[in-house]
Protein backbone atom coordinates (compact mmCIF):
# COMPACT_ATOMS: atom_id res chain seq x y z
CA UNK A 1 0.00 0.00 0.00
CA UNK A 2 1.25 3.51 -0.83
CA UNK A 3 2.73 5.30 2.16
CA UNK A 4 1.94 8.89 3.09
CA UNK A 5 4.33 11.23 1.28
CA UNK A 6 7.10 13.04 3.09
CA UNK A 7 7.31 16.80 3.22
CA UNK A 8 9.82 19.43 2.32
CA UNK A 9 9.49 23.14 2.98
CA UNK A 10 8.32 25.40 0.21
CA UNK A 11 9.96 28.38 1.89
CA UNK A 12 7.70 31.32 2.29
CA UNK A 13 4.34 30.63 0.70
CA UNK A 14 1.79 33.32 -0.06
CA UNK A 15 -0.83 33.37 2.66
CA UNK A 16 -3.94 33.75 0.56
CA UNK A 17 -6.52 31.88 2.61
CA UNK A 18 -8.06 28.66 1.45
CA UNK A 19 -6.57 28.79 -2.04
CA UNK A 20 -3.00 28.51 -0.76
CA UNK A 21 -0.76 25.49 -1.22
CA UNK A 22 0.55 24.41 2.16
CA UNK A 23 3.78 22.55 1.31
CA UNK A 24 5.42 20.57 -1.45
CA UNK A 25 5.41 16.82 -1.34
CA UNK A 26 8.49 14.78 -2.05
CA UNK A 27 6.23 12.41 -3.95
CA UNK A 28 4.53 13.44 -7.18
CA UNK A 29 0.74 13.34 -6.98
CA UNK A 30 -1.51 10.72 -8.46
CA UNK A 31 -4.20 12.14 -10.76
CA UNK A 32 -7.85 11.12 -10.78
CA UNK A 33 -9.82 13.04 -13.39
CA UNK A 34 -13.58 12.46 -13.16
CA UNK A 35 -15.15 13.62 -16.41
CA UNK A 36 -18.91 13.49 -16.83
CA UNK A 37 -20.95 13.85 -20.01
CA UNK A 38 -23.45 16.68 -20.68
CA UNK A 39 -23.36 17.69 -17.02
CA UNK A 40 -24.96 21.09 -16.55
CA UNK A 41 -23.68 23.75 -14.16
CA UNK A 42 -27.08 23.72 -12.47
CA UNK A 43 -26.95 19.97 -11.85
CA UNK A 44 -24.26 20.22 -9.17
CA UNK A 45 -25.61 21.50 -5.88
CA UNK A 46 -22.33 23.19 -4.89
CA UNK A 47 -23.20 25.96 -7.36
CA UNK A 48 -26.42 27.05 -5.70
CA UNK A 49 -29.91 25.97 -4.69
CA UNK A 50 -31.26 23.25 -6.95
CA UNK A 51 -33.54 20.23 -6.85
CA UNK A 52 -30.61 17.86 -7.38
CA UNK A 53 -28.41 16.74 -4.48
CA UNK A 54 -24.74 15.96 -5.21
CA UNK A 55 -23.04 15.69 -1.81
CA UNK A 56 -20.10 13.61 -3.02
CA UNK A 57 -19.25 15.87 -5.95
CA UNK A 58 -19.75 18.89 -3.68
CA UNK A 59 -17.32 17.40 -1.17
CA UNK A 60 -14.50 17.48 -3.73
CA UNK A 61 -14.84 21.25 -3.86
CA UNK A 62 -15.51 21.70 -0.15
CA UNK A 63 -12.33 19.81 0.67
CA UNK A 64 -10.38 21.69 -1.97
CA UNK A 65 -11.09 24.39 -4.51
CA UNK A 66 -14.26 25.29 -6.45
CA UNK A 67 -13.91 27.13 -9.76
CA UNK A 68 -16.97 29.20 -10.65
CA UNK A 69 -16.12 30.44 -14.17
CA UNK A 70 -14.56 27.55 -16.07
CA UNK A 71 -15.76 26.59 -19.54
CA UNK A 72 -15.55 23.43 -21.60
CA UNK A 73 -13.54 23.59 -24.82
CA UNK A 74 -16.59 22.83 -26.91
CA UNK A 75 -20.33 22.59 -26.59
CA UNK A 76 -20.27 18.88 -27.58
CA UNK A 77 -18.34 15.74 -26.69
CA UNK A 78 -15.43 14.75 -28.97
CA UNK A 79 -13.85 18.18 -29.40
CA UNK A 80 -13.79 18.75 -25.64
CA UNK A 81 -12.13 15.37 -25.11
CA UNK A 82 -9.55 15.96 -27.83
CA UNK A 83 -8.68 19.34 -26.30
CA UNK A 84 -8.46 17.89 -22.80
CA UNK A 85 -6.04 15.18 -23.89
CA UNK A 86 -3.80 17.42 -26.00
CA UNK A 87 -3.88 20.89 -24.44
CA UNK A 88 -4.71 22.28 -27.90
CA UNK A 89 -7.83 23.78 -29.38
CA UNK A 90 -9.73 20.85 -30.89
CA UNK A 91 -9.66 21.91 -34.54
CA UNK A 92 -5.84 22.04 -34.31
CA UNK A 93 -5.78 18.31 -33.52
CA UNK A 94 -8.36 17.33 -36.13
CA UNK A 95 -11.51 17.23 -34.02
CA UNK A 96 -13.72 20.27 -34.73
CA UNK A 97 -16.85 18.12 -34.39
CA UNK A 98 -18.24 14.87 -33.06
CA UNK A 99 -16.55 11.61 -34.08
CA UNK A 100 -19.39 9.17 -34.70
CA UNK A 101 -19.77 5.49 -35.42
CA UNK A 102 -21.16 6.18 -38.91
CA UNK A 103 -18.55 7.76 -41.18
CA UNK A 104 -21.07 9.81 -43.18
CA UNK A 105 -21.98 11.73 -40.00
CA UNK A 106 -18.53 11.96 -38.40
CA UNK A 107 -16.85 15.38 -38.19
CA UNK A 108 -13.40 14.73 -36.80
CA UNK A 109 -10.28 12.57 -36.97
CA UNK A 110 -8.01 12.67 -33.91
CA UNK A 111 -4.51 13.59 -35.12
CA UNK A 112 -2.44 10.39 -34.62
CA UNK A 113 0.86 12.24 -34.34
CA UNK A 114 -0.20 14.45 -31.44
CA UNK A 115 1.07 13.32 -28.04
CA UNK A 116 -1.67 13.01 -25.42
CA UNK A 117 -1.62 13.77 -21.73
CA UNK A 118 -1.45 10.02 -21.14
CA UNK A 119 1.60 9.79 -23.43
CA UNK A 120 3.36 12.57 -21.58
CA UNK A 121 2.60 11.28 -18.08
CA UNK A 122 3.60 7.78 -19.10
CA UNK A 123 6.95 9.18 -20.24
CA UNK A 124 7.33 10.69 -16.76
CA UNK A 125 6.85 7.29 -15.10
CA UNK A 126 3.10 7.29 -14.50
CA UNK A 127 0.83 4.31 -15.02
CA UNK A 128 -2.09 5.48 -17.12
CA UNK A 129 -5.68 4.24 -17.36
CA UNK A 130 -8.93 5.22 -19.00
CA UNK A 131 -12.10 3.81 -17.49
CA UNK A 132 -15.33 4.73 -19.29
CA UNK A 133 -16.01 6.69 -22.45
CA UNK A 134 -13.34 7.26 -25.14
CA UNK A 135 -15.18 8.84 -28.13
CA UNK A 136 -12.06 9.72 -30.13
CA UNK A 137 -11.97 6.87 -32.61
CA UNK A 138 -13.07 3.28 -33.17
CA UNK A 139 -10.03 1.82 -34.89
CA UNK A 140 -6.24 1.99 -35.14
CA UNK A 141 -4.33 4.28 -34.75
CA UNK A 142 -6.88 5.99 -32.52
CA UNK A 143 -7.60 3.36 -29.90
CA UNK A 144 -6.91 4.27 -26.26
CA UNK A 145 -4.01 1.83 -25.82
CA UNK A 146 -2.35 3.45 -28.86
CA UNK A 147 -2.83 6.96 -27.45
CA UNK A 148 -0.94 6.53 -24.20
CA UNK A 149 -3.20 4.49 -21.93
CA UNK A 150 -1.74 1.36 -20.34
CA UNK A 151 -5.26 0.21 -19.49
CA UNK A 152 -8.53 0.87 -21.24
CA UNK A 153 -11.67 -0.54 -19.67
CA UNK A 154 -14.76 1.02 -21.14
CA UNK A 155 -16.73 2.17 -24.15
CA UNK A 156 -15.21 3.27 -27.46
CA UNK A 157 -18.25 4.95 -28.97
CA UNK A 158 -20.19 8.17 -28.66
CA UNK A 159 -23.34 7.30 -26.70
CA UNK A 160 -25.11 4.15 -25.57
CA UNK A 161 -28.52 3.16 -26.86
CA UNK A 162 -29.13 2.02 -23.28
CA UNK A 163 -27.06 2.07 -20.10
CA UNK A 164 -27.96 -1.58 -19.50
CA UNK A 165 -27.30 -3.05 -22.96
CA UNK A 166 -24.21 -0.89 -23.67
CA UNK A 167 -24.75 -1.05 -27.45
CA UNK A 168 -24.66 1.72 -30.04
CA UNK A 169 -26.74 1.15 -33.18
CA UNK A 170 -26.83 -2.47 -32.06
CA UNK A 171 -23.02 -2.79 -32.02
CA UNK A 172 -20.97 -3.64 -28.93
CA UNK A 173 -18.19 -1.11 -28.30
CA UNK A 174 -17.35 -2.26 -24.78
CA UNK A 175 -13.67 -3.22 -24.42
CA UNK A 176 -10.99 -4.21 -21.98
CA UNK A 177 -7.94 -3.08 -23.91
CA UNK A 178 -8.41 -4.80 -27.28
CA UNK A 179 -10.82 -7.48 -26.04
CA UNK A 180 -14.54 -7.25 -26.74
CA UNK A 181 -16.41 -7.71 -23.46
CA UNK A 182 -20.09 -8.14 -22.56
CA UNK A 183 -20.47 -6.96 -18.96
CA UNK A 184 -23.84 -7.01 -17.22
CA UNK A 185 -25.18 -4.06 -15.27
CA UNK A 186 -25.76 -0.31 -15.41
CA UNK A 187 -22.83 1.41 -17.16
CA UNK A 188 -22.36 3.99 -14.39
CA UNK A 189 -21.97 1.22 -11.83
CA UNK A 190 -19.70 -0.82 -14.08
CA UNK A 191 -17.32 2.09 -14.64
CA UNK A 192 -17.31 2.74 -10.90
CA UNK A 193 -16.47 -0.89 -10.11
CA UNK A 194 -13.69 -0.90 -12.71
CA UNK A 195 -12.23 2.33 -11.36
CA UNK A 196 -12.17 0.91 -7.83
CA UNK A 197 -10.52 -2.26 -9.14
CA UNK A 198 -7.85 -0.13 -10.78
CA UNK A 199 -7.24 1.90 -7.63
CA UNK A 200 -6.97 -1.29 -5.59
CA UNK A 201 -4.33 -2.56 -7.97
CA UNK A 202 -2.37 0.72 -7.94
CA UNK A 203 -2.36 0.82 -4.14
CA UNK A 204 0.07 -2.10 -4.28
CA UNK A 205 2.60 -0.07 -6.29
CA UNK A 206 4.84 2.91 -5.59
CA UNK A 207 4.40 4.03 -9.19
CA UNK A 208 2.20 7.17 -9.52
CA UNK A 209 -0.91 6.88 -11.66
CA UNK A 210 -3.24 8.86 -13.88
CA UNK A 211 -6.82 7.57 -13.94
CA UNK A 212 -9.14 9.24 -16.41
CA UNK A 213 -12.59 8.18 -15.25
CA UNK A 214 -14.95 9.28 -18.02
CA UNK A 215 -18.58 8.49 -17.25
CA UNK A 216 -21.22 8.39 -20.01
CA UNK A 217 -23.74 9.79 -17.53
CA UNK A 218 -25.70 11.99 -17.45
CA UNK A 219 -25.80 11.95 -21.29
CA UNK A 220 -29.15 10.80 -22.67
CA UNK A 221 -30.87 8.35 -22.73
CA UNK A 222 -31.74 9.38 -19.18
CA UNK A 223 -31.88 5.98 -17.43
CA UNK A 224 -31.62 6.09 -13.65
CA UNK A 225 -32.09 2.81 -11.79
CA UNK A 226 -35.71 2.35 -10.73
CA UNK A 227 -35.03 2.66 -7.01
CA UNK A 228 -33.23 5.99 -7.50
CA UNK A 229 -36.12 7.35 -9.54
CA UNK A 230 -38.65 6.24 -6.95
CA UNK A 231 -36.65 7.96 -4.23
CA UNK A 232 -36.61 11.27 -6.11
CA UNK A 233 -40.34 11.10 -6.92
CA UNK A 234 -41.09 10.54 -3.23
CA UNK A 235 -38.89 13.48 -2.19
CA UNK A 236 -39.98 15.82 -5.00
CA UNK A 237 -43.48 14.75 -6.13
CA UNK A 238 -44.04 18.09 -7.90
CA UNK A 239 -41.32 17.45 -10.52
CA UNK A 240 -42.37 16.57 -14.05
CA UNK A 241 -41.22 13.10 -15.04
CA UNK A 242 -38.46 14.29 -17.40
CA UNK A 243 -36.83 16.42 -14.72
CA UNK A 244 -37.29 13.77 -12.02
CA UNK A 245 -35.54 11.21 -14.19
CA UNK A 246 -32.58 13.52 -14.71
CA UNK A 247 -32.32 14.36 -11.02
CA UNK A 248 -32.31 10.66 -10.17
CA UNK A 249 -29.74 9.97 -12.90
CA UNK A 250 -27.36 12.62 -11.56
CA UNK A 251 -27.85 11.55 -7.95
CA UNK A 252 -27.08 7.94 -8.87
CA UNK A 253 -23.92 9.17 -10.61
CA UNK A 254 -22.98 11.21 -7.53
CA UNK A 255 -23.42 8.14 -5.34
CA UNK A 256 -21.06 6.18 -7.58
CA UNK A 257 -18.48 8.96 -7.47
CA UNK A 258 -18.77 8.79 -3.69
CA UNK A 259 -17.84 5.10 -3.87
CA UNK A 260 -14.68 5.97 -5.81
CA UNK A 261 -13.73 8.67 -3.29
CA UNK A 262 -14.33 6.24 -0.42
CA UNK A 263 -12.05 3.69 -2.09
CA UNK A 264 -9.28 6.29 -2.36
CA UNK A 265 -9.53 6.87 1.37
CA UNK A 266 -9.74 3.19 2.30
CA UNK A 267 -6.71 2.37 0.15
CA UNK A 268 -4.55 5.10 1.67
CA UNK A 269 -4.35 7.02 -1.62
CA UNK A 270 -6.46 10.04 -0.74
CA UNK A 271 -3.83 12.41 0.64
CA UNK A 272 -1.56 12.57 -2.38
CA UNK A 273 -4.13 12.13 -5.13
CA UNK A 274 -5.27 15.23 -6.99
CA UNK A 275 -8.96 14.63 -7.78
CA UNK A 276 -10.61 16.81 -10.41
CA UNK A 277 -14.29 16.80 -11.26
CA UNK A 278 -15.57 18.47 -14.42
CA UNK A 279 -17.60 17.84 -17.59
CA UNK A 280 -17.30 17.97 -21.37
CA UNK A 281 -20.06 20.55 -22.00
CA UNK A 282 -23.29 21.94 -20.61
CA UNK A 283 -26.49 20.02 -20.06
CA UNK A 284 -29.06 19.16 -22.72
CA UNK A 285 -32.19 21.27 -22.17
CA UNK A 286 -34.53 18.99 -24.17
CA UNK A 287 -33.62 16.18 -21.76
CA UNK A 288 -34.49 18.06 -18.59
CA UNK A 289 -30.96 19.08 -17.60
CA UNK A 290 -30.12 22.36 -15.91
CA UNK A 291 -27.39 24.91 -16.64
CA UNK A 292 -28.26 27.14 -13.74
CA UNK A 293 -28.48 30.85 -14.57
CA UNK A 294 -26.73 30.63 -17.93
CA UNK A 295 -28.48 31.00 -21.29
CA UNK A 296 -28.81 27.95 -23.53
CA UNK A 297 -27.40 24.46 -23.27
CA UNK A 298 -25.53 21.73 -25.08
CA UNK A 299 -24.75 22.67 -28.72
CA UNK A 300 -25.06 26.39 -27.91
CA UNK A 301 -22.20 28.86 -27.77
CA UNK A 302 -24.19 30.68 -25.11
CA UNK A 303 -22.68 30.03 -21.71
CA UNK A 304 -25.22 27.35 -20.82
CA UNK A 305 -23.50 25.16 -23.38
CA UNK A 306 -19.98 26.06 -22.26
CA UNK A 307 -19.95 26.72 -18.51
CA UNK A 308 -19.25 23.53 -16.59
CA UNK A 309 -18.78 22.51 -12.98
CA UNK A 310 -15.08 22.36 -12.13
CA UNK A 311 -13.54 21.57 -8.76
CA UNK A 312 -10.49 19.84 -7.39
CA UNK A 313 -9.13 18.36 -4.19
CA UNK A 314 -5.56 17.52 -3.16
CA UNK A 315 -5.34 17.07 0.61
CA UNK A 316 -1.53 17.01 0.64
CA UNK A 317 -1.31 20.45 -0.91
CA UNK A 318 -4.54 22.41 -1.32
CA UNK A 319 -6.34 23.74 1.74
CA UNK A 320 -10.10 23.19 1.87
CA UNK A 321 -12.81 25.74 1.28
CA UNK A 322 -11.28 27.72 -1.58
CA UNK A 323 -13.09 29.39 -4.48
CA UNK A 324 -11.71 30.85 -7.69
CA UNK A 325 -13.41 32.96 -10.35
CA UNK A 326 -10.59 32.38 -12.85
CA UNK A 327 -12.10 32.05 -16.32
CA UNK A 328 -10.17 29.25 -17.96
CA UNK A 329 -10.87 26.17 -20.05
CA UNK A 330 -11.01 22.50 -19.11
CA UNK A 331 -7.93 21.69 -21.21
CA UNK A 332 -5.87 23.78 -18.77
CA UNK A 333 -5.57 20.53 -16.82
CA UNK A 334 -3.01 19.29 -19.37
CA UNK A 335 -0.16 21.67 -18.45
CA UNK A 336 -1.28 21.67 -14.81
CA UNK A 337 -0.84 17.91 -14.51
CA UNK A 338 2.40 18.03 -16.46
CA UNK A 339 3.95 20.62 -14.16
CA UNK A 340 2.85 18.84 -10.99
CA UNK A 341 4.29 15.59 -12.36
CA UNK A 342 7.66 17.25 -12.87
CA UNK A 343 7.45 17.57 -16.65
CA UNK A 344 7.67 20.50 -19.03
CA UNK A 345 4.63 21.06 -21.25
CA UNK A 346 5.27 21.53 -24.95
CA UNK A 347 5.59 25.14 -26.03
CA UNK A 348 2.86 24.89 -28.67
CA UNK A 349 0.02 24.21 -26.22
CA UNK A 350 -2.98 26.53 -26.23
CA UNK A 351 -3.79 25.62 -22.62
CA UNK A 352 -2.58 27.54 -19.55
CA UNK A 353 -1.47 25.89 -16.30
CA UNK A 354 -3.72 26.40 -13.28
CA UNK A 355 -0.70 25.99 -10.99
CA UNK A 356 -0.68 29.66 -9.89
CA UNK A 357 -4.35 29.45 -8.91
CA UNK A 358 -3.64 26.35 -6.83
CA UNK A 359 -0.95 28.39 -5.07
CA UNK A 360 -3.33 31.19 -4.22
CA UNK A 361 -2.02 33.52 -6.89
CA UNK A 362 -3.50 34.92 -10.04
CA UNK A 363 -2.79 34.28 -13.70
CA UNK A 364 -1.79 37.67 -15.05
CA UNK A 365 -2.86 39.27 -18.29
CA UNK A 366 -5.92 39.03 -20.52
CA UNK A 367 -6.74 35.68 -22.01
CA UNK A 368 -8.45 34.91 -25.28
CA UNK A 369 -10.77 31.89 -25.34
CA UNK A 370 -11.72 30.25 -28.63
CA UNK A 371 -14.50 27.78 -29.40
CA UNK A 372 -15.44 25.88 -32.55
CA UNK A 373 -17.92 23.21 -33.55
CA UNK A 374 -18.51 21.54 -36.91
CA UNK A 375 -21.69 19.55 -37.50
CA UNK A 376 -23.83 17.96 -40.20
CA UNK A 377 -27.54 17.81 -40.92
CA UNK A 378 -29.69 20.55 -42.48
CA UNK A 379 -29.19 22.96 -39.55
CA UNK A 380 -25.39 22.96 -39.86
CA UNK A 381 -24.64 21.63 -43.34
CA UNK A 382 -21.24 20.22 -42.42
CA UNK A 383 -20.01 23.73 -41.67
CA UNK A 384 -18.43 25.11 -38.52
CA UNK A 385 -19.46 27.94 -36.24
CA UNK A 386 -17.24 29.72 -33.75
CA UNK A 387 -17.07 31.92 -30.68
CA UNK A 388 -14.38 34.00 -29.03
CA UNK A 389 -14.09 35.66 -25.62
CA UNK A 390 -11.62 38.47 -25.00
CA UNK A 391 -11.89 40.45 -21.79
CA UNK A 392 -15.58 41.15 -21.15
CA UNK A 393 -16.57 40.66 -24.79
CA UNK A 394 -17.93 37.53 -26.43
CA UNK A 395 -18.49 37.28 -30.18
CA UNK A 396 -20.34 34.20 -31.38
CA UNK A 397 -22.56 32.41 -33.84
CA UNK A 398 -24.92 29.71 -32.69
CA UNK A 399 -25.03 27.98 -36.06
CA UNK A 400 -23.14 28.57 -39.32
CA UNK A 401 -25.98 30.50 -40.98
CA UNK A 402 -26.82 32.99 -38.24
CA UNK A 403 -25.58 36.55 -37.86
CA UNK A 404 -22.87 37.44 -35.37
CA UNK A 405 -23.91 38.11 -31.79
CA UNK A 406 -21.85 40.23 -29.40
CA UNK A 407 -22.27 40.28 -25.61
CA UNK A 408 -20.56 42.16 -22.80
CA UNK A 409 -20.34 39.42 -20.19
CA UNK A 410 -19.36 41.83 -17.42
CA UNK A 411 -22.55 43.88 -17.83
CA UNK A 412 -24.74 41.14 -19.26
CA UNK A 413 -23.68 37.69 -18.00
CA UNK A 414 -27.02 36.18 -19.04
CA UNK A 415 -26.36 37.21 -22.67
CA UNK A 416 -29.64 39.02 -23.21
CA UNK A 417 -28.55 42.07 -25.27
CA UNK A 418 -26.86 41.53 -28.62
CA UNK A 419 -24.51 44.49 -29.31
CA UNK A 420 -23.08 43.36 -32.64
CA UNK A 421 -24.88 46.08 -34.57
CA UNK A 422 -24.29 48.84 -32.02
CA UNK A 423 -20.60 48.18 -31.37
CA UNK A 424 -19.09 47.55 -34.77
CA UNK A 425 -15.45 48.24 -33.71
CA UNK A 426 -15.45 45.40 -31.16
CA UNK A 427 -17.37 43.13 -33.53
CA UNK A 428 -14.80 43.74 -36.26
CA UNK A 429 -11.82 43.38 -33.90
CA UNK A 430 -12.99 40.05 -32.52
CA UNK A 431 -14.04 38.88 -35.97
CA UNK A 432 -10.48 39.42 -37.20
CA UNK A 433 -9.11 37.49 -34.22
CA UNK A 434 -11.53 34.65 -34.94
CA UNK A 435 -10.39 34.43 -38.55
CA UNK A 436 -6.82 33.91 -37.38
CA UNK A 437 -7.95 31.03 -35.16
CA UNK A 438 -9.89 29.51 -38.05
CA UNK A 439 -6.84 29.70 -40.31
CA UNK A 440 -4.72 27.89 -37.72
CA UNK A 441 -7.34 25.20 -37.31
CA UNK A 442 -7.43 24.73 -41.06
CA UNK A 443 -3.93 23.28 -41.05
CA UNK A 444 -5.17 20.04 -39.40
CA UNK A 445 -7.14 17.46 -41.43
CA UNK A 446 -10.38 16.39 -39.79
CA UNK A 447 -11.26 13.41 -41.94
CA UNK A 448 -9.50 10.06 -42.09
CA UNK A 449 -6.93 9.99 -44.91
CA UNK A 450 -8.05 8.05 -47.97
CA UNK A 451 -6.52 4.59 -48.31
CA UNK A 452 -3.66 4.45 -50.82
Amino acid sequence: MRRSPGWILLGIVLAVGAEQLSAASESRPNFLLIFTDDHGYGDVSAYGPTDVQTPNIDRIGAEGLVFTAMRANCTVCSPSRAALLTGCYPDRVGVPGVIRTHADDSWGYFAPDRRTLADELKKLGYHTALVGKWHLGLESPNLPNQRGFDLFHGFLGDMMDSYTTHLRHGVNYMRRNGEVIEPAGHATELFTDWAIDYLSDRAKSEEPFFLYLAYNAPHFPIEPPDDWLARVKTRLPQLEDKRARNVAFVEHLDHCIGRVLAALNQLGLEKNTLVVFTADNGGSLPHGQSNGPWRGGKQDHYDGGLRVPFMLRWPAEVKPGGRSDYAGLVFDLFPTFMELAGGKPAEDLDAVSLGPVLRGRTIAGPRELYFVRREGGPKYGGKSYEAIIRGPWKLMQNDPFSAWELYNLADDPRETTNRAATNRPITNELGAALRRHIQRGGTAPWQKPAAK
